[in-house]
């Protein structure tokens, strides 16, 4: 990055409100779940799309297990994951790794996400599968929440891509999560490769599969969007009984990013979630720093 590209990136980061603001968290703590991670060469999310709240949540000992490595076949506007070059093998030894790393930092609640893999034939919906066998084997009462890619990968369509919901579904997540990130109108702009429609479906799919399974989504604001817009895409969740929300201000990580159209206040994010709430979620979480995976294993 060129010095004129560091200055604009740092000026931007000086002129974002006070309320986004937050203490990195002890070296001590990062340090701790950092070693964990990197001796086994497994990845989280935490640090490869550098959450505000990975301080916080280390602090915790707690972690979202990036799962098939961490290079993206989606080039989505707004992520700082890895992307534009061929992902690297599955490591068939990663799912004993993770279940290690949880045993380790003695976690009662696992978020287990990943990159997209529309290389993989499935997807990678069993590798989900077999990283959640071993963490139930090494750590018997940890509960694990998934948050998967729509996983269609454009072969077979909808019929292939309920064979792989079905397969991580019977596999009985303590949540299945599946992000819009958006509103309808901006999908194509923030999540190349994605589809409202078909997001909507996976979650409606799930409920088809096991009614029993909660089923969560997350949306980011400060893309371009109305207020009026998200909360017609609530509605719109809620049209398929999807039962939890979290809301999240988007932060652009690089220039080469989405630039941020509007920092939205506490209040404005304490609004839109109490019309969440009365919309009949059963569990929202939102706030300028909330993620998909904040605070995903304590009850409201």
């Amino acid at each position: 990055m060129g010095s004129s590209n560091k200055a604009q990136l740092q000026s931007e980061i000086m002129a974002m409100p006070k309320w986004l603001r937050r203490p990195i968290g002890k070296a001590s703590d990062l340090s701790t779940v950092q070693r964990i991670i990197k001796q086994r060469q497994i990845h989280t999310i935490c640090e490869e799309g550098r959450c505000p709240n990975r301080g916080e949540c280390y602090a915790q000992k707690t972690a979202t297990f990036l799962l098939m490595g961490p290079t993206c076949t989606r080039s989505c506007a707004f992520c700082q994951v890895d992307k534009g070059h061929a992902p690297m093998p599955i490591d068939p030894f990663e799912p004993e790794k993770i279940a290690e790393a949880v045993k380790l930092l003695g976690l009662r609640y696992v978020v287990l996400t990943s990159v997209a893999r529309d290389d993989l034939p499935d997807q990678g919906a069993s590798h989900f599968v077999k990283t959640m066998q071993a963490i139930r084997q090494l750590n018997p009462d940890t509960q694990i929440e998934v948050l998967t890619a729509d996983l269609w990968g454009g072969i077979g369509g909808e019929k292939e891509q309920f064979r792989r919901i079905e397969i991580v579904t019977q596999a009985k997540p303590a949540c299945y999560n599946h992000n819009l990130e958006t509103v309808k109108r901006l999908q194509g702009t923030v999540r190349r490769g994605a589809k409202y429609e078909r997001s909507l479906r996976l979650l409606q799919m799930v409920k088809e599969i096991d009614p029993s399974i909660p089923t969560k989504s997350g949306l980011m604001l400060g893309v371009g969007e109305t207020t009026e817009e998200v909360i017609e895409t609530m509605r719109d969740l809620r049209s398929i009984e999807c039962d939890r929300l979290t809301i999240g201000q988007y932060m652009r990580p690089s220039l080469a990013h989405l630039p941020v159209q509007k920092y939205s206040t506490p209040e404005e994010f304490e609004d839109l979630g109490k019309i969440a709430s009365d919309m009949g979620f059963s569990h929202v979480r939102s706030g300028p720093l909330v993620r998909s995976s904040y605070h995903a294993g304590i009850d409201d």
